[in-house]
């Protein structure tokens, strides 16, 4: 198993690195050390060890928990969440409206992943563990969560990569939680002082609009921090959220090309990863740099989700 001790990003937000597929700097799991011990996003269930390691690691116990909150329910958010709250006694599940039923009867959700995953399915979720109702706490657009004297987080409704996905505004960074919504951060890239920032347009309710919209409601916040599902945290938000949108758009017009020419998912997939390397050629990426494992995973699966939104189109 990989050790690593959590990332301090400030006296009150630790990250723990959850290693889904395996991988380092893949999702992970924020710590708010609030009154209410508060957590964001469990990934999937194989990540619960590191989790439970982490919190040890910075002195919390399992029954200090208050709230772990899913931004959304895809697996590699949310998939550990039963798991994990079976062995926090005091703590319960905080969801969005369309996706409480998901966690209380994860059939659909399982059988959706098995579908993208295949074979490798068992190893990378399981265990998918049903989140019994009465621990499910339900936070629409709007609605706030106290968890500390001087800490209330905020909900906002941000559809566009999932229609069960909200973002988590924390006033004291003046930070958004904001799982898949506003895209994915690459750490492998970022440390070596190269800001890479992709949409995530996964199946099967993908929706460009909506995704431009959830980003110009968090440029017009002005927000100084953004905590990503797909990794860790930037400051630098403004050209975060303005690369993505640059992005999204080629994403939708590659998209939209492939499908006018009757081509399938893999064409696409290709035609994203070259337009990708193309651009991180230009700033001296080589092309067998470690992030292209994650780089072309994530292509397969966006592209996936954009050809099903042309599909949902012409229906």
């Amino acid at each position: 198993m990989h050790e690593k001790e959590p990332t301090q990003l400030d006296n009150r937000i630790h990250l723990i690195d959850g290693f889904d597929l395996t991988v380092p700097e893949r999702t992970g799991t924020y710590v708010i050390d609030e009154a209410e011990l508060t957590i964001v996003e469990t990934g999937p269930s194989p990540s619960v060890k590191y989790i439970k390691n982490g919190l040890d690691s910075l002195g919390f116990s399992l029954d200090q928990v208050k709230y772990i909150i899913v931004t959304h329910i895809h697996l590699d958010h949310a998939g550990g969440a039963g798991l994990l709250i079976k062995e926090c006694p005091n703590a319960v599940v905080v969801v969005h409206p369309k996706g409480a039923r998901h966690l209380e009867n994860p059939k659909r959700l399982a059988a959706g992943a098995r579908a993208v995953y295949g074979d490798s399915f068992s190893e990378l979720f399981d265990p998918i563990i049903p989140v019994p109702e009465e621990r499910l706490l339900i936070k629409g657009e709007g609605d706030t969560l106290e968890i500390g004297a001087d800490c209330t987080l905020q909900f906002l409704d941000t559809p566009g990569h999932a229609k069960h996905h909200f973002s988590i505004y924390d006033p004291v960074s003046n930070g958004m939680f904001t799982g898949d919504t506003v895209g994915i951060r690459y750490e492998q890239l970022i440390r070596e002082g190269v800001p890479l920032f992709l949409p995530s347009t996964s199946p099967n309710q993908f929706d460009p609009e909506a995704m431009q919209a959830a980003i110009n409601r968090m440029l017009a916040m002005n927000l100084d921090r953004i905590y990503y599902g797909h990794f860790g945290m930037t400051n630098k938000t403004e050209g975060a959220l303005c690369q993505v949108s640059q992005w999204l758009e080629v994403f939708v017009e590659v998209g939209e090309q492939v499908v006018a020419e009757r081509k399938g998912y893999d064409e696409l997939s290709q035609r994203l990863l070259e337009r990708v390397k193309r651009h991180l050629r230009t700033l001296n990426v080589p092309d067998e740099h470690e992030v292209y494992v994650l780089i072309n995973l994530d292509m397969q699966v966006s592209a996936l989700g954009i050809i099903d939104y042309f599909k949902t189109l012409k229906q």
